[in-house]
């Protein structure tokens, strides 16, 4: 590889090769065409992925998880019966529990969602525990930077929180 067009044709080769793979391990790629994926990502069974969704570095999606178009990943671990998207960001570190849905125009980073929780729209979650069954609504943002640091929020199991909170960390919301 001698020039930029001889790496742009290895490259599509690769991803070529790695759409190949997801679709014969059983993942439903809707546009193969569109969608790029690591040499790490690791897929489940009964995975569904939407057009133009990016697969970055240490993905890990586990079964019957339905990925919608535009969302892009990277360092993430999605457990089985999840859904994300469309237009979701989740990135450094998170793990997006059981049956959670994530919903459009949601970035999560470096953070837990929980079994069966909800993030519909419009949020950003960063640094943060959310624990079980727990609803957010949309607009909210964890405010987890003060200039200085990062700080970690916590919300507990079976909690609401409503529509253009901005939750600033450190703090614990707990259960219910």
């Amino acid at each position: 590889i001698n020039n930029m067009a001889k790496l742009v044709d290895f490259e599509q080769e690769i991803q070529n090769n790695l759409r190949k793979n997801a679709i014969d391990q059983g993942v439903f790629l809707q546009d193969p065409a569109s969608t790029y994926l690591s040499f790490n990502t690791k897929f489940g069974k009964g995975v569904i992925v939407e057009s133009h969704v990016y697969f970055q570095a240490n993905v890990e999606i586990q079964d019957n998880v339905h990925i919608k178009a535009f969302s892009y990943l990277e360092g993430v671990r999605i457990e089985n019966n999840a859904s994300i998207g469309p237009f979701a960001r989740i990135r450094g570190n998170s793990v997006i529990g059981t049956e959670a849905r994530i919903g459009n125009f949601v970035e999560i980073k470096n953070s837990t969602i929980d079994f069966s929780s909800k993030i519909g729209h419009l949020s950003y979650i960063g640094d943060a525990k959310i624990g079980k069954n727990v609803n957010i609504g949309a607009g909210v943002v964890t405010c987890n930077y003060d200039g200085f640091g990062k700080h970690k929020t916590i919300i507990g199991d079976g909690t609401f929180v409503g529509s253009n909170s901005a939750v600033i960390a450190p703090i614990i919301i707990g259960s219910n």
